[in-house]
């Protein structure tokens, strides 16, 4: 049995199977779902995986490679996902451009609603809540060219986090005691409107640039192997460039710190008069403010971290497609991966559910997922979740030909088709 059309952000692509098969080349989408599980996997990794303190060796790399990053790419094949509900090449006009919305919108409040009810148990970390933002957010794009997409997501890995910054350095503890007190979402879950915008692990106004940027891929012919190549290079460029940068900016910084610093030591009116005048011109708190925008550390949401991460996302998807199109024997071998990708949404919540019903009566599902890493170095728990999502997903999609909670989702988004 062949595995089946990769699904939307949780499983989008069953549902439009049919205007996708009229695409040469499927092989590239199943390189996406191949991308989704990676995805997966990485967030497998940073929940459940020792620490960055606690990793050695090809561990430690791992870890570093995983975290930010393995969220980022999955955001941004949500917006994939997004246009193979909206359409691929040429967005969906009247009748069933308004339908597709409305599956969009559909799949957006239940994303919503599933995020926050996870985060009563397993807190902030749990993505879904903000995924259902994203989708919201994303509605009136749909239609736009991949030009104007990419052009959109540019302008908001630049503008965004600059924006993002700026309104944390205004928000007060009062003020947001204040709107907390009046958000139900904050009451419920305790990942409010504020939180799912700028505070919280994944903030869409920073993170709608990886959204945007998936669309404006979703809506390039990828089976065009000059298109491919063009992403090849700009993916690994684009990462290059944002993490070099960032390097090279913050020896930069540390230098200036340093001598700022010597110069403070050695009291006014010794040591060179220009090092005292570069300390001058640096404000008091300049370095963990201001100059905290040339970072690219993970979940940082800095410009530098959202093109690294975007560079990142472009070379796993684009790199996971050739892989397949190219090696066919990789389809055959990576089958029970590329069944995960197919059902993400049913293997991320469950490895945060069975998770925290391995800690015990007594363990913390939070603690579990997001800090119970900090006091334990075995990976084993990340090898037997890799393992046992493979085998589920690769036995149910023998029999079924979405996962559990894609099933569900996608009887939840049929009145959409009552929409005129």
């Amino acid at each position: 049995m062949t595995t089946q059309p990769p699904p939307q952000d949780t499983s989008a692509a069953q549902e439009t199977s049919t205007d996708e098969s009229q695409t040469p080349s499927m092989g590239r989408l199943v390189g996406v779902d191949l991308a989704r599980a990676l995805a997966v996997f990485g967030m497998y990794v940073v929940h459940l995986g020792p620490s960055a303190t606690n990793a050695e060796g090809v561990g430690a790399w791992v870890h570093h490679v995983a975290e930010g990053r393995s969220s980022a790419l999955f955001a941004t094949l949500a917006g994939f996902s997004l246009m193979l509900i909206a359409g691929r090449l040429e967005p969906k006009t009247g009748l069933a451009g308004r339908q597709a919305k409305a599956r969009i919108a559909i799949r957006a409040v239940i994303l919503l609603a599933l995020g926050t009810v996870m985060a009563m148990a397993y807190g902030g970390v749990v993505i879904l809540a903000f995924y259902g933002l994203y989708f919201l957010l994303a509605l009136p794009l749909v239609r736009l060219s991949a030009k104007a997409l990419a052009i959109t997501a540019a302008g908001l890995a630049v503008g965004m986090p600059l924006l993002a910054f700026t309104l944390r350095s205004l928000l007060t503890e009062d003020v947001s005691a204040a709107l907390k007190a009046y958000d139900p979402l904050d009451h419920i879950g305790g990942i409010g409107v504020l939180d799912l915008l700028l505070t919280g692990f994944y903030p869409a106004i920073p993170w709608m640039a990886f959204v945007v940027s998936g669309m404006a891929l979703g809506r390039l012919d990828l089976s065009s192997s000059t298109v491919r190549r063009k992403l090849a290079v700009f993916g690994p460029v684009l990462a290059v460039f944002a993490y070099g940068t960032s390097w090279l900016l913050s020896q930069l910084i540390d230098g200036v710190r340093e001598a700022a610093e010597m110069q403070s030591a050695a009291g006014p009116g010794s040591g060179p008069k220009d090092i005292g005048s570069v300390g001058d011109m640096m404000p008091p708190n300049a370095i963990g403010s201001a100059w905290s925008l040339l970072t690219s550390g993970p979940h940082s949401g800095m410009p530098f971290d959202i093109i690294g991460c975007v560079g990142v996302a472009i070379t796993v998807i684009v790199g996971a497609m050739a892989a397949l199109d190219r090696l066919p024997v990789l389809r055959r071998l990576a089958a029970p991966m590329i069944a995960v990708g197919t059902m993400s949404l049913t293997a991320y919540v469950g490895h945060f559910v069975l998770s925290s019903q391995m800690s015990g009566p007594s363990g913390s599902s939070e603690a579990t997922v997001t800090a119970g890493s900090e006091s334990q170095a075995s990976w084993l728990p990340v090898i037997v979740f890799v393992l046992g999502a493979m085998a589920f997903a690769w036995i149910w999609s023998r029999f079924f030909r979405r996962g559990p909670l894609e099933h569900l989702l996608n009887l939840a988004t049929k009145p959409a088709k009552f929409i005129r």
